[in-house]
Parts: structure tokens; sequence; C-alpha cells
């Protein structure tokens, strides 16, 4: 039984009949009077394990994409906030140009006669 235990563990695809098929036939007949369902049992088991860590491991990765979408969100408010700014600062710039500024000569439209 214990090899045939460490040989249900090492592989989590293998089926029962192909279990028994890699037996001597003094032991497959052995397992024919006292089967017991364990090798389907630890094959259940293992490929729920393997399941559950699948789902975890997606889930993982759903959680880091949805902190890179948060991380990035907040830059991009920053930058917004940044440009805000500069275009407030530019703005504030023309205005004071534009005030300060005087008027262009005429160009001529109307002629003092």
């Amino acid at each position: 039984t214990a090899m045939s235990t460490s040989s249900a563990s090492s592989s989590a695809s293998i089926s029962r009949s192909a279990f028994l098929s890699s037996l001597p036939p003094w032991r497959r007949w052995l397992a024919k009077l006292n089967w017991h369902p364990t090798i389907g049992a630890q094959i259940s088991a293992l490929e729920s394990e393997r399941r559950e860590q699948e789902a975890e491991k997606r889930e993982q990765e759903a959680e880091k994409r949805e902190q890179e979408a948060e991380r990035r969100l907040k830059q991009l408010e920053s930058e917004i906030v940044l440009l805000k700014e500069s275009n407030a600062r530019i703005a504030r710039f023309e205005q004071e140009l534009l005030s300060c500024s005087t008027p262009a000569p005429s160009t001529g439209d109307s002629s003092p006669t």
C-alpha cells in the first residue's frame, strides 16, 4: 500500500483504471478483492486543491489589477490638479500681459485730414 499511495499522489491526472493497469497482475487481483475508494478520493482531493489554487491565483491577479487601476487613477487625478494650476497661471499671465500692453497704433484705416 505504501507504493500505491506514492504512485497515486505523484500524478493528479491518473484514473483508477490507469493506476490499476500499471500494477502487476497479482496486485490487480488483490486490489479487486480489497478495493477501497482511496485512489479516487486522493485524485479528487488533488484536483479540487488544484482548482482552489487556480481560483486563488485568479483572485490575486484581479486584486493586483484593481490596485494598479487605483494607483493610475490617483496619478491621473494629481496630473489633472497640476494641469488646472498651470492653466490658471497661464490665464493670469495672459491677463496681465494684455492689461499691461499698450494699444497698437492705427493701421491707417482712417487718416486724419
